[in-house]
């Protein structure tokens, strides 16, 4: 199951703050990159909708051809991840831009009540409380990923972990019953993840604690071991957090994304539904430059 890799660079990256930035900070954004991914997919919908009702219909009916409503709504779905693409959003947001229309349309067809609009937008509200600005879609591990990190744990006892975004707690619970010798902290921004891994903890009184907040929030400085399943948009800034604040030698462990520009130490191949991988990274001793002319 475990595959590891060799650092190409036998000396880790330094973690001195400005080597760091170099490393892992992305590099400067036009003006409209600076919007919230929502915002730049309300403008890609908005855009190819524009553009399909006073361009492109107009011209196919000059031409005697008919759009169909349901050919329509998917034309204006294509056009819509096509300039969501140009403007920079994240793949994610492909098949949401594409599929958005098109799905509004079909749950249109069976003439629901609007009420069930309505329940359906708070779930989902509640269940992606921050993906419009964060780009952190709601990843549940698996149980080999649980496993995995489990072989990869301190040996000693006392140590802390901390999941950056707990999802439902269900590794809290599988890592807390395997070490009940360590401490288990999970974060979750999301209200109705949170309140179901809460419940769960309340209900199998598991040996760990799980937090509503943002982790961006919250130091990192008490954990000897950090998790993230989170996606590729907050990875450079995370590891220069981790950087900043972990001790040295403790270590970072991301599932499926990788840190831009760092070698880990290690690669777990998980061999599980997604195929997916831990990328096992060690915080280096911190480096300061040398303040003598």
């Amino acid at each position: 199951m475990r595959l590891t890799q060799e650092p190409v660079n036998p000396n880790p990256a330094f973690c001195d703050d400005a080597h760091a930035f170099a490393r892992g900070a992305p590099g400067p954004r036009s003006r409209l990159g600076t919007l919230p991914p929502s915002f730049l997919a309300l403008i890609a919908q908005i855009a190819a909708t524009l553009l399909l009702l006073m361009v492109l219909a107009p011209v196919l009916g000059s031409l005697g051809v008919d759009l169909a409503l349901i050919s329509g709504v998917f034309v204006q779905g294509g056009l819509a991840a096509a300039i969501g693409i140009s403007l920079g959003l994240a793949p994610w947001w492909l098949p949401i831009n594409l599929l958005f229309v098109p799905t509004l349309a079909w749950a249109l067809s069976f003439s629901l009540s609007p009420a069930w609009f309505l329940v359906a937008f708070f779930v989902l509200l509640l269940a992606y409380w921050s993906v419009f600005h964060s780009q952190v879609p709601l990843y549940l591990s698996s149980r080999k990923a649980w496993a995995a990190v489990a072989e990869l744990l301190p040996a000693e006892p006392g140590f802390s972990l901390l999941d950056v975004g707990a999802g439902l707690g269900g590794m809290l619970y599988y890592l807390s019953i395997r070490r009940p010798d360590a401490r288990f902290h999970g974060m979750e921004i999301a209200p109705l993840p949170f309140i179901l891994a809460w419940l769960r903890r309340l209900a199998r009184r598991g040996n760990y604690r799980v937090w509503w907040g943002d982790f961006w929030k919250h130091s990192l400085a008490a954990h000897d071991v950090v998790y993230a399943y989170l996606s590729p948009v907050p990875m450079a800034k995370l590891w220069v957090k981790a950087c900043r604040e972990m001790p040295p030698d403790s270590r970072f462990i991301s599932n499926t994304f990788p840190v831009p520009d760092a070698e880990p130490e290690e690669i777990v191949e998980l061999d599980d539904f997604h195929h997916s991988r831990l990328y096992v990274y060690r915080i280096p001793v911190r480096h300061t430059p040398d303040a003598t002319p």
